[in-house]
């Protein structure tokens, strides 16, 4: 082969190795599927930088764990971080270090001219979703919970401003930490207003904190949260939000991840990890397949060229790629209303 060329991964949910979420198999999976096929002529070395950062750690473990990887030159592309906060903190230092970097985390803000985005939800798109199924199913007062953090607070933003358009009221919000054990309080004071649905908006750390003491004083209502709910797939955490509604980001009727999960063999609770990973590395790997030269420059370029593969994320239909001024690499319906039944996701 003609080269090595050297990917930086950089992992923002641990201090380090064993890393807890990391996406490298699914990277190296589908870059030697691309050699195999003959469209890549160069050895691919995976280099990894661990910053455990928000909300359990900080911005600054972040920061250095970027520039760890960015100050190594023969580096061309750099992967992570996953969580919206995090994105957003490497976002100006991406720009400023001009490398091409593919954050898999939910932050629209968190794009540039170097800054790509793979949607783990959206802080925008979410809301949206969730007031019109809301809507749908006759819910017209929301009460809200949200995390005091970037995360829930752009969330509720979007969520306000779709309620105002399709005639939905938002009769009380209440604040808590993203890392909040008990917030009793916050629900009684939202169901002190008489909401009809109810809502949650965060990371998911705190949302056993509000689904607890809204069980226990056995509401009925609609409730529904944004991607913390993929939490769920803990079979540890799917009892704790049962019955909740939520946006998910695989669809049972994907045509695209249904053959990945047959290849694979693998189950129903493996869906979202196959979907997002197959994605994943697909962009990583298609992104060095169309580059003309193994450079910043080139590889962001090839980024660029990618465009119209069928993503295993989002309903069918959903396509995966990425453009001169577009960074964002899901089009169409990539969000999927879903519902925790009895420790299984239900799609509605």
């Amino acid at each position: 082969m003609a080269k090595t060329v050297r990917i930086g991964v950089l992992n923002d949910m641990c201090d380090g190795p064993p890393g807890v979420g990391d996406i490298t198999p699914w990277l190296e999976r589908e870059v030697a599927a691309v050699q195999a096929s003959g469209r890549l002529d160069a050895e691919v070395e995976f280099v990894h930088a661990y910053g455990h950062g928000l909300p359990t750690g900080s911005a600054e473990a972040v920061e250095r764990a970027f520039m760890e990887l960015a100050r190594q030159q023969d580096i061309v592309m750099i992967t992570g971080p996953a969580i919206g906060d995090n994105a957003l903190i490497a976002t100006p230092l991406v720009e400023r270090e001009r490398i091409a970097t593919i954050n898999w985390a939910g932050a629209e803000r968190a794009r540039g001219e170097y800054m790509f985005h793979l949607q783990v939800g959206s802080h925008e798109d979410e809301s949206l979703v969730m007031a019109r199924h809301m809507r749908a199913i006759g819910a017209t007062r929301l009460g809200v919970v949200y995390d005091q953090s970037p995360i829930g607070t752009r969330h509720l933003k979007y969520l306000e401003d779709e309620a105002r358009i399709i005639g939905l009221e938002i009769c009380a919000t209440e604040a808590i930490s993203p890392l909040e054990e008990d917030a009793s309080g916050a629900v009684d004071r939202v169901l002190a207003a008489r909401p009809d649905g109810f809502v949650y908006l965060g990371l998911g750390l705190s949302a056993p904190a509000v689904a607890q003491p809204l069980a226990a004083k056995g509401w009925q209502g609609p409730r529904i949260m944004n991607t913390a709910g993929i939490r769920g797939t803990d079979p540890a955490f799917a009892p704790k939000i049962d019955q909740w509604i939520y946006v998910d980001m695989y669809s049972d009727g994907n045509l695209t991840l249904a053959a990945k999960s047959r290849e694979l063999g693998t189950g129903p609770g493996e869906a979202l990890s196959v979907a997002k990973g197959y994605d994943f590395g697909r962009l990583v790997a298609e992104g060095l397949a169309r580059s003309l030269e193994f450079t910043r420059e080139g590889v962001k370029t090839g980024l660029e060229q990618v465009k119209w593969l069928p993503a295993a994320e989002g309903q069918e239909g959903t396509t995966l790629g990425f453009g001169i001024q577009d960074r964002g690499a899901l089009h169409g319906r990539y969000l999927v209303v879903r519902q925790w039944q009895s420790g299984k996701s239900v799609e509605q």
